[in-house]
């Protein structure tokens, strides 16, 4: 059985912030945020409708309901009126009970040779279990398994799933299974909180039950942790530390409940020793595939699993619990989708630009015999 996780960084569309550089991304995501916030509000005071003219002048939907990264989507009731001339806006609406509708990212398509090579390499790993990040939904990686993987020569997969989480963006996690590998039951966990009511998962962490052709019970945990977008601040630290603490309390109740074939994977965002996702290794008896003595990383000694992937760059994982760790028979990363333009590793033949990356994320991948 070999199981995978990679982000595919979106398939076909991708908000269009996210390309834009560190701090202009950290700007406009913070924007969108503060101001469907305040269009959630039961009453607008007048501070409230200066500050929401102010966000949308800012987000260039001064003259219409369509700036450069974002887009006013009304459903029901009016939220504004523009003047003629001068496009001076007034907030009409008293609150947001007298109206439906949001702020949500401008999106725009993935490069087509990038989805092409994001084909690519997955139907050259061909595993049996992939975890997928950063999918747009169920649909969008549904349609990705059987038209993109079937046209790179790839064997589509028999379950495709995605369960909408908390990011607004189409950044989700899911999971496809090949022929044999059933999904039994789901559980998800978007609405999880903490001590004081916050929602803990930055995406979801869903539990997918897998019955192999062995029928063997497994069970895989995708995640994607709170980024560092922006920076390694103190609350994004603190966020990736509940969802670690969180993830191990989820792993931990399945091993209480008698289930000892567990795999958590994807995108934690932080490094092995970094105190962010410790709880994953100091709470469970988690163990990690790049461990392994079979584990190899390819051309390139490097474990990192993102950009030009050194070691401060391993953010990509596969933890296993101990009787699946124990039946490894072999271990590494596949590399050749990512972009280097000082040629660590071998890439794809049609990667000849970085925008041609089927992901900065180099995929990881583990054998169990």
């Amino acid at each position: 059985m070999k199981i995978v996780s990679y982000n595919v960084e979106n398939l076909f569309r991708r908000a269009k912030a996210l390309n834009e550089d560190e701090a202009t991304a950290k700007k406009i995501n913070g924007e969108i945020a503060e101001l469907n916030s305040l269009l959630k509000k039961t009453v607008y005071t007048p501070v409230d409708k200066t500050r929401i003219v102010a966000l949308l002048v800012v987000l260039g939907m001064q003259k219409s309901d369509t700036g450069a990264f974002a887009e006013l989507r009304k459903n029901k009731g009016k939220l504004l009126s523009r003047k003629p001339g001068t496009h001076e806006i007034t907030i009409v609406a008293k609150g947001g009970e007298d109206w439906i509708g949001d702020v949500v990212h401008k999106l725009e398509p993935v490069d087509e040779i990038a989805i092409t090579n994001t084909g690519k390499v997955i139907a050259a790993v061909n595993a049996d279990i992939i975890g997928i990040v950063e999918a747009e939904d169920r649909i969008s990686l549904e349609k990705f398994n059987k038209q993109v993987l079937k046209n790179v020569g790839g064997t589509p997969y028999k379950h495709v799933m995605v369960i909408d989480g908390n990011d607004e963006r189409g950044i989700g996690v899911g999971i496809m299974t090949k022929t044999g590998y059933t999904i039994s039951a789901m559980v998800s966990h978007i609405y999880d909180e903490d001590a004081t009511g916050k929602i803990i998962f930055s995406r979801d962490c869903p539990e997918y039950l897998i019955t192999t052709p062995n029928n063997e019970k497994v069970w895989v945990l995708p995640n994607h942790f709170k980024s560092k977008f922006g920076g390694d601040t103190a609350p994004s630290r603190n966020k990736r530390k509940a969802q670690s603490e969180r993830t191990a309390a989820i792993y931990n109740a399945l091993l209480n409940a008698g289930q000892d074939k567990i795999v958590v994977l994807g995108d934690l965002n932080d490094t092995p020793s970094s105190l962010a996702i410790q709880p994953l290794f100091d709470l469970t008896d988690l163990k990690e595939v790049t461990d392994h003595p079979t584990f190899k990383s390819g051309t390139y000694a490097g474990k990192g699993t993102y950009g030009t992937g050194t070691v401060s760059n391993k953010i990509d994982y596969i933890l296993l619990s101990p009787a699946l760790y124990a039946r490894v028979t072999a271990a590494g990363l596949y590399r050749k989708g990512a972009w280097t333009a000082s040629n660590r590793w071998d890439m794809l033949p049609d990667l000849k630009k970085e925008i041609h990356a089927a992901s900065d994320h180099h995929l990881i991948w583990c054998e169990i015999g």
